[in-house]
């Protein structure tokens, strides 16, 4: 597999950074294609994936490009005489900012991701294609299964988690979801009548060092980057919705065993699973743990299909692919208070 050329668009960001160092470091020919307008998404007045984009840029073997997944002309150039796999990470990744501009989001979920598989159809069919998806495809179906409230925390009652036979129809979405969904549905069909190889995955709660997160995305990591700045928190809801954390390296080892096996199309619930949870008022209290500190917390209106338990099964992505989360919450939360606190300069 050494010596294979992967495109990574998004290459900029949490993800598409991680499988990019990744594989340059294991011998593989990385192109990294991003427009480096996570800042402007969500009305950020610094740099932010900007860092990600640099510290790549000391990989001998990593290739940068800057380009929109909109744009033909740009794709054509990065996948250029062709790639062996392309692991589409690129995205509008906000659910109040879709509400906000569902034109955009769609243009950058629905539209880029058709545009990529296009593209590489034409120039590359035989390449492997990732599909990063999201949980919020099953949108509000989710809360059709009843659940608990605890005192930190809701859980399930009677299941370990969702599995990816929830129907994904009939149910409020957000236009996230709908611009996400019409993606992975895409990807599926392009295996299913072009015989390409493809994967979704559909992610919960992803996190990690490099993560620039906003009160809009990405909620773990702008938890620590508000405590560290003593920032407001605003909570929407009572607090005890409950996310399954799966930290981005063990992401990167799922999608590396999928390029390798021989399944030729599937889509996997995949995040940390029953085992690995925190609500949001747990977090609250493992980062005063941790910082010796009380982040300053509001508490606001619950937001639309914000789903009060989403904890992933992941028993299909675990027998399929032969894989299981390594890293703990408290392991990988610690990694990302070291980060954020070595690099404060980047988000004061």
């Amino acid at each position: 597999m050494i010596g294979m050329k992967i495109l990574i668009t998004g290459g900029a960001g949490l993800v598409g950074s991680h499988c990019a160092e990744y594989f340059a470091k294991n011998g593989y020919e990385v192109v990294i294609f991003d427009n480096l307008m996570r800042s402007k998404l969500f009305g950020y007045n610094k740099e932010s994936v900007e860092y990600n984009w640099n510290y790549l840029g000391k990989f001998k073997n990593i290739k940068r490009i800057l380009g929109d997944v909109r744009n033909e002309e740009d794709l054509k150039k990065a996948i250029n005489k062709g790639v062996d796999v392309v692991i589409h990470t690129a995205a509008q990744p906000g659910v109040p900012s879709s509400v906000r501009m569902p034109g955009e989001d769609f243009n950058i979920n629905a539209l880029g991701t058709l545009k990529v598989l296009e593209c590489l159809r034409q120039i590359s069919p035989q390449a492997t294609f990732i599909y990063t998806s999201t949980n919020k495809v099953y949108g509000e179906n989710v809360d059709k299964f009843p659940i608990l409230e605890k005192k930190t925390r809701y859980v399930f009652k009677n299941i370990k988690g969702i599995s990816e036979s929830l129907p994904t129809d009939l149910t409020g979405h957000t236009p996230y979801g709908v611009s996400k969904l019409v993606g992975d549905l895409y990807t599926q069909e392009y295996a299913h009548i072009y015989g390409m190889k493809t994967g979704v995955f559909r992610m919960s709660c992803i996190y990690g060092i490099r993560q620039f997160g906003f009160e809009d995305q990405g909620w773990v990591a702008w938890f620590v980057i508000a405590t560290f700045l003593k920032k407001p928190i605003t909570i929407y809801g009572d607090g005890k919705q409950v996310r399954d954390l799966l930290y981005v390296t063990d992401l990167v080892e799922a999608f590396e065993k999928f390029i390798k096996s021989d399944v030729r199309h599937e889509v996997f619930n995949i995040g940390g699973g029953q085992e690995n949870t925190l609500s949001l008022i747990e977090m609250v209290k493992f980062l005063e743990k941790k910082t010796k500190t009380s982040p300053k917390i509001n508490f606001s209106e619950w937001r639309p299909s914000d789903q009060r338990v989403y904890i992933s099964d992941i028993t299909k992505v675990s027998r399929v692919l032969k894989w299981k989360p390594k890293v703990n919450p408290e392991e990988g939360i610690e990694r990302l208070l070291f980060w954020v606190k070595k690099n404060l300069e980047y988000f004061k």
